[in-house]
């Protein structure tokens, strides 16, 4: 008895002692919320930081085509010869590309000579001329704990340094804090946990199929990987495009993200038998030139790789090369995966490629379903200011602490959409291997299969989510049932189902309004080319009103690569002006590719889509409700350097999201639909309206310049009782030349095109009031209406009627702070001005100096009151008391302190501009462009009944999900044994299935738990048997078993 109480006591006193298992990392031990985490993981924070500089006097030329290098060089030299550069060379470039024909060149040419540059353009056999472009990267472990200071309590230290610090960035973070969806909005803050997201996806059914990624070629444009790491068995080869002597990855970015996609051991990749192709594009110092990335494109292209993941992104959408390379890749059949960016939760922030139709692009959620906040939302604004952004992104996947292979072996976890590329691209990869007849899978049916898969998450709209979560083995039963065919995305259009169809959803159509633009792409799964056979029908249902309303439709003449576009324009039919009610029907379309592999010369292979329209009619609201957006005059980055409208922010100084209602002002957008307004985008000039059928127009950040023609249209539409609202920003030239920078772009210093705002063109369009703003520069906190404010970067009102209402604050001279490190408190700086038109029945006009407060981009403090009641003073007449009689209300100026501002001299707005154009050095208006006319699109009426759900998962074609069945396995994994010393990186698993749930730490913790409790159990009844079996004399008490204060165990799996 005494020998098995000494051993149940000594076992109590080893389980009781044993440490929980963690992971010192210098002097912080990182565990994950349940305090327990695999030893091999690390979870770190990266921090990602770019700049550009210029690439002295080098010029990447484009040419119509691949030719060797003694062609290409003949081509230069013959359009050189007559002109005045003589001092030029051709840069040799030392890669795996090199031995092959090329469709470019990089050329050196010392002396500036844009003639030479014209000249070089003119040749038949050269495409385009672009500036050769460096990005720095800078990748940053740190705590995840990240230091928060306020903008406003910094000193002006900015360096400027260029207009594309978000080139082609790296898309990774650290660990991250979650945008929680409507079903978790108690949540506020959550820390990813590392799980293992090839299980959770369901990868490991496929494995035990027999389908391992074997037979695909994946290609990993990042920072390398090492020769010998243990977790890949098939690294077909490891290329170098940089000026490094290494195929190493010095970063672990690289090895990362091939880790996710093949990884086989650890932290399981999706396909560890597929061919792995490593493109090294980033040297150890973080550097890359746009030339690298053509050369392993080309390269890519003649390896005929089957997949590529492209986990870098920027906001520049008309890098010419770059984009015309990628449609190149998908032409040839290479399935581009990229992220979308991690601009999140702002809207509008779509990085490319993965804006681009042909692209799949990838958005970022956590293990619980929740989108991430630091995933980029839609739209696309390429379409902008006239179109309409396309749905994006296409796809969403787990970014939040994935666990991938650690630069020398092991497991680390790190989140972003960069995370989440590779996902999908392992996924992609995984799924082409379980397709028989390869010649069926291509850029835009791998895309169709995985948006018609997708589970759709609720609560979340689709410029977040796209289609959905990305669903394996529901992408894996369309693609063995898939026939050619084409699709549409989306699928549908459904003004009245909501939070999804966000923001068709959120105002109801009417008659009268200016229409509404759905831009659907279209994915032709039958060819890399294809046609819209004829044109489009409308077919309207009667049953269900569907003649209330009136569509028009334009599209892509041609489908290239894989995709093309269908603009749909709905509105309101006269005889629906009084009705309300729902209104359905559907377009058809008929899409033609050429038959592939057909003796028949000129046969076609056809496929017929409808989509389906359901909308909400209401009766045309009063004019004092309706407010219009004025889109025509915002300008963005690309193509021109318009600057942030707040100067504080130093770190993203370009104005790239678009300036539109349901991008980066989609919070006022919404505010204003909840006080009850109706809120239409005006994508023409001024003269393209009817103004009797709107309060307000509503002008916000402008930075175009405005026809002649505008300026006395509105006049007189203010005059017959349209109210005029500006919210305007900072434009001054002494602070616009401080703030310019050497652009590579066009080998010469850059200032801002405009300010924040283009004054000098809006005191054009106001000054017949007597009123303009001035080139003062403010910032600073104060209140307002017993509402707190900040003012960022505004400017100040400088001239103003003398019957109007002007208010004025304490503010501090930004101005002077940016151009002479002085800080100067300013007093009565005049900021708000009000003023009714002295014609009868005419309009109101309010002018506020800043915009900050109403933009999503770095809005610090909302001016949404303010808003109301200048809407309440201009639409409906009634001056708020809380501004009439402010106590900072002071007399309106007649003769400003400042000058009124002037155009910069010099400046290159007229290249980007829809009004100027160059006349003799001096810019002049263009001749005034006609408006917009749709063509109403004939109805071919439906007497029948139509759908009354219109979401579905769509069906492509008469695909029938049951017909592929999975098979049923047990859920139980086979572990991983570790990979001994000398052991070859072959499978250890017998049979070749995959490892399952647990890592090797865990398999070896395992076995020694399970020991010692048999051994308790042991001593528990050898206990048992020796008290039978003796007879106390006397009864003695019970001993109490000591207990654990803390019982470690093994960390729970996520289930499948």
């Amino acid at each position: 008895m005494r020998l098995g109480s000494a051993w149940l006591w000594m076992l109590l006193f080893l389980l009781c002692s044993r440490k929980p298992v963690g992971l010192e990392l210098g002097h912080a031990t990182i565990t994950n919320h349940q305090g327990l985490l695999c030893p091999n993981c690390t979870h770190l924070t990266l921090k990602v930081e770019f700049s550009t500089a210029m690439v002295e006097h080098e010029y990447i030329v484009a040419f119509k085509g691949y030719f060797t290098a003694k062609a290409r060089s003949k081509f230069i030299s013959s359009a050189l010869k007559n002109s005045d550069v003589v001092d030029w060379k051709i840069i040799p470039r030392d890669n795996p590309a090199s031995d092959y024909p090329s469709d470019f060149e990089v050329v050196q040419i010392k002396e500036a000579h844009r003639d030479g540059l014209l000249t070089l353009q003119d040749h038949p056999h050269i495409k385009r001329v672009t500036p050769q472009r460096k990005v720095f990267r800078t990748l940053k472990f740190t705590n995840s704990a990240d230091e928060v200071v306020p903008c406003n309590d910094t000193r002006w230290t900015q360096k400027w340094q260029s207009s594309r610090p978000l080139r082609r960035t790296s898309l990774s973070l650290g660990s991250g804090f979650w945008h929680a969806t409507g079903r978790h909005s108690s949540r506020r803050l959550l820390r990813a946990i590392p799980r293992q997201v090839a299980q959770t996806l369901q990868a490991d059914v496929l494995w035990q199929m027999g389908y391992t990624g074997a037979g695909v070629k994946v290609a990993v444009f990042d920072t390398g990987l090492g020769e010998k790491h243990p977790h890949f068995k098939n690294v077909k080869e490891r290329t170098n495009w940089t000026n490094e002597k290494t195929l190493d990855d010095g970063l672990g970015h690289g090895t990362f993200v091939a880790g996710v996609i093949a990884s086989m051991r650890e932290c399981q990749g999706f396909a560890p038998d597929s061919e792995l192709h490593i493109f090294r594009v980033f040297t150890n110092n973080q550097v890359s030139y746009t030339s690298w990335f053509l050369d392993a494109f080309n390269y890519a292209i003649l390896k005929k790789i089957d997949v590529l993941n492209l986990s870098i992104g920027g906001p520049d959408f008309m890098d010419h090369p770059f984009v015309d390379k990628v449609w190149e890749l998908t032409a040839n059949k290479v399935i581009m995966v990229s992220a979308i960016g991690n601009d999140g939760p702002l809207y509008g922030t779509l990085n490319n490629p993965a804006d681009q139709m042909d692209v799949i692009g990838v958005g970022g959620i956590d293990f619980e379903d929740n989108i991430a906040r630091f995933s980029s939302r839609g739209m696309t604004t390429w379409e902008l200011p006239g179109g309409y952004g396309r749905v994006k992104p296409d796809i969403v996947t787990y970014g939040s602490g994935v666990r991938g292979s650690g630069i020398k072996g092991g497991c680390r976890s790190l989140s972003g959409t960069s995370v989440a590329s590779p996902v999908v691209a392992g996924a992609v990869t995984l799924l082409a291997s379980t397709v028989q007849n390869r010649e069926l899978i291509n850029p835009a049916s791998m895309k169709q299969a995985l948006i018609a898969s997708a589970r759709r998450l609720p609560g979340v709209n689709m410029f977040e989510q796209g289609h959905g979560k990305l669903d394996l083995l529901k992408a894996y039963q369309i693609l063995n049932s898939y026939r050619p065919q084409a699709s549409l995305s989306p699928s549908y259009i459904d003004l009245t189902e909501c939070p999804y169809m966000w923001p068709y959803c959120s105002q109801p159509i009417y008659y009268g309004g200016m229409p509404t633009i759905v831009n659907v792409t279209i994915l032709n799964g039958m060819g890399v080319t294809g046609r819209i056979v004829d044109k489009p029908i409308w077919q309207p249902y009667l049953p269900q009103n569907g003649d209330s309303i009136e569509v028009a439709v334009s599209y892509s003449h041609m489908l290239w690569p894989w995709s093309g576009y269908l603009a749909v324009s709905i509105t309101v039919a006269k005889k629906a002006a009084l009705w309300e009610g729902i209104a359905q029907g559907h377009v058809m379309v008929v899409v033609a590719s050429p038959a592939e592999n057909d003796s028949e010369t000129g046969a076609e292979q056809t496929s017929t889509v409808k989509l389906p329209v359901k909308v909400k009619i209401i009766p045309t609201p009063p004019r004092s409700k309706r407010v219009l957006w004025d889109q025509y005059h915002n300008l963005r980055y690309p193509p021109g350097y318009f600057p942030r409208d707040n100067l504080r922010m130093k770190n993203d100084p370009l104005d790239w999201n678009g300036d539109h209602i349901h991008t980066n002002f989609r919070d006022m957008y919404q505010h204003l639909r909840s006080m009850g307004y109706f809120v239409e985008v005006l994508g023409a000039p001024i003269t393209c309206f009817d103004a009797s059928q709107y309060g307000t127009l509503l002008m916000v950040d402008s930075e175009e310049e405005y026809f002649p023609e505008e300026i006395i249209k509105l006049r007189r539409d203010i005059d017959n009782g349209l109210s005029l609202i500006v919210f305007s920003d900072w434009y001054n030239t002494s602070v616009m030349r401080k703030v310019k920078f050497y652009d590579e772009n066009t080998r010469q210093w850059w200032m801002p095109d405009t300010g924040g705002a283009n004054i000098p063109a809006l005191n054009d369009l106001i000054s017949v009031w007597g009123m303009a703003f001035s080139d003062g520069l403010y910032e600073g906190d104060f209140s307002m209406a017993n509402h707190d404010m900040y003012y960022a970067s505004g400017c100040s009102i400088a001239k103003f009627p003398q019957d109007g209402i002007v208010i004025a604050q304490t503010l501090k001279d930004q101005g002077l702070e940016v151009l002479k490190q002085e800080t100067t408190v300013v007093d009565n700086v005049p900021i708000l001005g009000l003023y009714q038109t002295p014609s009868e029945g005419g309009g109101r006009i309010a002018l506020y100096g800043d915009s900050n407060c109403i933009d999503d981009s770095h809005r610090q403090k909302d001016c949404f009151w303010l808003l109301d009641s200048l809407l309440q003073y201009t639409s409906h007449s009634v001056m708020p008391p809380s501004l009439s009689h402010s106590e900072n209300r002071q007399r309106p100026p007649t003769v400003s302190e400042h000058p009124l501002p002037e155009r910069l001299e010099g400046n290159h707005l007229y290249r980007y501009s829809k009004v100027l154009e160059a006349h003799l050095g001096d810019p002049k208006p263009r001749p005034l462009p006609a408006c917009p006319h749709l063509s109403w699109a004939k109805p071919q009426p439906l007497n029948e009944t139509a759908p009354s759900n219109l979401w579905k998962h769509q069906k492509l074609l008469s695909i029938d999900l049951d017909k592929v069945a999975l098979p049923n396995f047990r859920q139980n994994r086979p572990q991983v044994r570790p990979l001994s010393p000398g052991e070859s990186g072959a499978w250890d698993i017998p049979g070749g299935i995959m490892p399952g749930r647990y890592n090797q730490d865990v398999g070896q913790t395992i076995p020694v738990f399970a020991f010692l409790g048999a051994m308790v159990v042991l001593a528990f009844f050898v206990v048992q048997i020796t008290k039978s079996k003796s007879k106390p004399k006397r009864r003695k008490p019970r001993v109490k078993r000591p207990q654990c204060l803390q019982q470690p165990h093994p960390p729970k799996m996520p289930s499948v």
